[in-house]
């Protein structure tokens, strides 16, 4: 069941229909859409290009090794 009032439910916070970006909702990352589907990032959020940023160093350190 939808809840509307969740803010990841609404079509408009999502650039190209796949990006979600609503400066108003505080969480970095947040349900999709479809929450069957996982979790995705709020990229109006600074905490999601450093989640990003971790995440490729983590990586590239990986593969070095």
């Amino acid at each position: 069941m939808q809840d509307f009032n969740e803010p990841t439910q609404d079509p408009a916070n999502y650039k190209y229909g796949i990006i979600y970006f609503n400066r108003n909702d505080p969480r970095a990352v947040v349900p999709k859409m479809n929450q069957v589907m996982g979790l995705t990032l709020n990229f109006a959020r600074i905490e999601s290009y450093l989640l990003i940023g971790i995440l490729i160093a983590v990586s590239a350190w990986a593969f070095k090794n």
